[in-house]
């Protein structure tokens, strides 16, 4: 199918778009387009249109503090923070999990890994599982994905309700690419392909409403494209410098939208599903802990008119608002099962001033967990479980219960000081509402299918940096 957009009677046009992504690679620019002026009022008033698109764009393993828009000195993300400022940032943004697979399940459900049940690195989608694009196929909709992250891949499910569902071929060089992974492994290509293919689409779809999902991976990577990193050597100045990277595909992205005259009638969403730790908490990476650097995402929408001044909503909010928002803005079914809230009325009451925030998103208890696990070829689980509610991060480890972590993040906004033997009173009402949230039942499903993958697909994950049994490891414990 693929192929045939390739090959679609559509030629100049997809030429068109490959100049214009030469053009912006090679000479930076921040989104300057902007739509007509709007109000916030008029969020509600989108659910009428017969018009409207969704653009999903997420951006893999972006921590929230290092876009510019959200208070980090240097300029990596002019253009999404030209999006911010005219659309609704969200200030404060908890991810379900600071791994992929967990972390996208939980996103697209609206619902916490404890319920989707997909925690391993064999674990994939139910098929009971309602998916957005499945309601936006069935409402009519075109529907689309382009990813470059194998844990998301068609074979653990992620694929449902998508018409078109690719990860891209390298199709040209960029050049003075430089790799920078951690990881030892490289993935081909780059996230330039990810836009070529979105532009593709969106040329290709014509005056069909669309809903088009585009996942990078270049800031996963540590891959920027530039003589030489603009901020520094460290992993840290390189993972910059690929987020700067990345915000050029963003504008691109955007701008080819305005090409194409559907900026006027596409809502645009940007997400993460997780973040990335710099020796915080003596770890670099992601998908060992859950502490504030591999948790906090960044999360703009932008209407398909322009907010001035645009909305930042203070109040603490999760992924699994995420697609109850988004459904609820454009006026269709929710997901059935969803823990997630709309954060509409919470975006009304923020661009409204003397509006008080509605009770419900005050102080919300929000989750996060992870099996530190995942990865291993065994039974056996480590499930760490994060609530943060307030002014408080709790993590508490099933397995040793009896050391709990409690940070106090009015004074300790790095999570650094271990305050549980002090806060004894808070520790306690925060671990009842932590027992409270696993005894919960679980799903209409029972759970999670598993998935037998070959050698070349788990050397493919490997490729990711993650640590994936191989049957030669496997091997070698047999033997112990």
């Amino acid at each position: 199918m693929f192929r045939k957009l390739i090959d679609s009677p559509w030629p100049y046009f997809v030429l068109a778009g490959v100049l214009l992504v030469a053009a912006v690679l090679s000479q930076f620019r921040p989104v300057s387009n902007e739509p007509p002026a709007g109000e916030v009022a008029d969020l509600a008033l989108l659910r009428e249109r017969d018009d409207l698109n969704v653009l999903f764009i997420v951006i893999d393993t972006l921590r929230a503090d290092r876009l510019h828009a959200y208070g980090y000195e240097r300029e990596t993300t002019p253009n999404l923070d030209a999006l911010a400022a005219r659309g609704v940032r969200f200030a404060h943004v908890e991810s379900q999990s600071s791994w992929t697979k967990a972390s996208m399940a939980s996103l697209w459900t609206g619902m916490y890994p404890t319920r989707t049940g997909v925690w391993r690195f064999s674990h994939a989608m139910p098929q009971e599982a309602m998916m957005p694009a499945e309601i936006f196929q069935e409402a009519g909709f075109r529907t689309a994905g382009v990813w470059r992250n194998g844990w998301i891949a068609n074979n653990f499910g992620f694929d449902q309700g998508f018409d078109l569902y690719i990860r891209p071929s390298k199709h040209r060089a960029v050049g003075n690419v430089q790799r920078n992974n951690p990881s030892v492994y490289r993935l081909p290509g780059t996230d330039a392909d990810a836009t070529e293919s979105a532009m593709e689409f969106l040329v290709e779809s014509g005056d069909d409403r669309f809903f088009l999902y585009v996942h990078y991976m270049d800031v996963h990577q540590y891959l920027y494209a530039d003589s030489s990193p603009i901020w520094g050597t460290s992993f840290s100045d390189i993972y910059d410098s690929a987020l700067h990277w990345t915000d050029r595909n963003v504008g691109l992205l955007v701008g080819a939208l305005e090409h194409q005259g559907l900026l006027d009638d596409t809502l645009i969403v940007i997400a993460s599903d997780h973040g990335e730790a710099f020796f915080e908490h003596g770890e670099e990476g992601h998908a060992r802990n859950l502490y504030r650097e591999v948790q906090e995402v960044p999360l703009i929408v932008v209407p398909p008119f322009s907010l001035s001044p645009g909305v930042v909503v203070q109040e603490r909010v999760a992924n699994v608002d995420i697609w109850p928002t988004i459904l609820d803005i454009v006026g269709l079914s929710p997901i059935p099962g969803a823990e997630g809230q709309s954060l509409v009325p919470l975006v009304m009451a923020s661009g409204a001033a003397g509006t008080p925030v509605p009770s419900e998103f005050r102080e919300r208890a929000l989750y996060a967990e992870l099996d530190r696990n995942w990865g291993r070829d065994t039974d056996e689980t480590n499930q760490i479980v994060a609530l943060v509610k307030g002014d408080y991060r709790y993590i508490h480890h099933l397995r040793r219960p009896e050391r709990p972590e409690l940070y106090d993040r009015s004074v300790d906004p790095k999570e650094k000081k271990n305050v549980a033997a002090v806060e004894g009173e808070v520790g306690n009402e925060l671990r009842a509402l932590i027992d409270e949230f696993l005894a919960k039942p679980r799903t209409q499903w029972d759970e999670a299918p598993e998935i037998e993958l070959d050698e070349m697909k788990k050397a493919q994950l490997r490729a990711l940096g993650y640590v994936v049994p191989s049957e030669r490891r496997k091997a070698r414990q047999k033997k112990k």
